[in-house]
Order: structure tokens, then sequence, then C-alpha cells
């Protein structure tokens, strides 16, 4: 949302650091996956920013987009929002075995690698930070989400956390 993440942050003796924003409630929704190639066990991220919540055409879309990447097959592995149940469902219709889904355990955030992506975006590269629209905001999320990409020590972390091994 354009409301910055308040964190705790340093400054000088007796100077409060003071956030001035107004009541805006645009947003922004993202979709992504982590992936893991099964020879060299090299990690990556993809992402899709979309202006409104994610629905199952943007869910369907995105694992198409994947599935383009990686052509091998796949196996998803998700939560149980709608959006992502209805998408399976297509999915498996359209695909049939070349894409498997697994579900995580109903309200079980921490054993899902992704939300530690979301965690690091927002309350480490974004916290504090305040956008002057959603296309600066749009610009700031894809710029964090690309720099954490970039990093396999990072996206081991997130799977470390989870408790999972890639």
């Amino acid at each position: 949302m354009l409301q910055p993440v308040v964190r705790r942050t340093w400054a000088p003796r007796g100077q409060t650091p003071v956030h001035y924003s107004w009541d805006r409630h645009d947003r922004l929704s993202v979709i992504s996956a982590l992936t893991v190639s099964p020879k060299r066990r090299r990690l990556g991220l993809y992402f899709d920013v979309h202006g409104h919540n994610i629905r199952t055409d943007e869910v369907e879309a995105f694992v198409r987009s994947l599935r383009r990447r990686l052509p091998k097959g796949i196996l998803l592995v998700m939560d149980r929002l709608a959006a992502h149940r209805s998408a399976a469902k297509r999915l498996a219709a359209r695909y049939g075995r070349s894409i498997d889904v697994e579900w995580l355990p109903p309200y079980a955030p921490e054993l899902n690698p992704v939300e530690q992506v979301w965690c690091h975006t927002k309350y480490a590269d974004l916290a504090n930070f305040i956008p002057d629209d959603v296309g600066h905001l749009r610009w700031e999320v894809i710029d964090s989400i690309e720099q954490t990409a970039s990093d396999q020590t990072l996206l081991r972390a997130f799977f470390k956390h989870a408790k999972l091994t890639p």
C-alpha cells in the first residue's frame, strides 16, 4: 500500500524522525514463485506486479508464463488462497500431469518461503519508504524483488527459515 511500513530507525538525539504521508489506500499486488532447478539446485525468483488484487486469471497467466520458462514440468506448492485453488483446477484441465500441485496446510505462512520474500521487501528494503504515487511504489517494489532474485544466499535463507532444503 502507499502507506509506509514504519520501522524503528536511528536519528540524532532529540530529533524524532517524522513521516509525512496522507491517508492513501492505493495498492499493488504481487504474485511470485521461488524455483529450484533439479540438477544444479539453483534458485530463481519470478514475479509479476498488478494494480489490483490477484484473481484466478492472473494466477493462471502467471503459471502459464512460468511453464514457458520451465518447460519440463512444474511442481507448484501453493497456499489455499481461493484464486490459487480455482487456478489449479483450470491448470490441471489444461496441462494434465505436467503441472502437479501440492498444498500447504491452511494458515501456515511460516512454511512458505515466498512469504519471506514479502517480509524482506516490506520490512527491510521498503521500511519507512513513502512513495510519491503507485508508479513510484511499483518501481521500488520491482527494484527490491530484482535485487532479492539475484542473491542466492538470501533466497536460500528463505528456504532455511521455512525449514526446507532447496
